[in-house]
């Protein structure tokens, strides 16, 4: 089962209607959360060690919070990319159609529910730091 070409209009307008939004989001944290946060943080006077390092740490998140949206997309281009050579839909472990289900749930995934599930169980601890 393949998916029908309603189907596949319909997820690529769901990832170009994401993307927007993504872009917009991204425009924003740039433009006034990060600078502003610790423009207002590290501004008073005296400064305090304390103050500097929470002005430091909402730096990070908000740089952390725009990487988590770059990874998004490129993501998106990618799932674009394949909708346009056709192998959008397919698993990329298996080679089995994607639900049409999971596809609107979460248009840009690679992978079919069962190995997805095998992938997150195989992989579900590797990156996790340890002392």
């Amino acid at each position: 089962m393949s998916l029908a070409g309603s189907q596949v209009t319909e997820l690529a307008e769901q990832l170009d209607r994401r993307r927007e939004s993504l872009l917009e989001e991204v425009r924003d944290e740039l433009e006034h959360s990060e600078n502003q946060q610790y423009i207002e943080i590290i501004g008073r006077v005296p400064p305090d060690v304390g103050d500097q390092s929470v002005g430091d740490a909402l730096a990070d998140l908000n740089l952390a919070i725009i990487d988590r949206h770059v990874i998004e997309l490129r993501d998106i281009d990618a799932a674009k990319l394949r909708i346009k050579d056709g192998s959008f839909g397919v698993c990329i472990d298996c080679g089995s159609d994607i639900a049409f289900e999971r596809l609107r749930a979460y248009p840009t995934a690679k992978r079919c529910r069962p190995c997805q599930e095998h992938r997150e169980k195989t992989y579900a601890h590797q990156g996790t730091p340890s002392l």
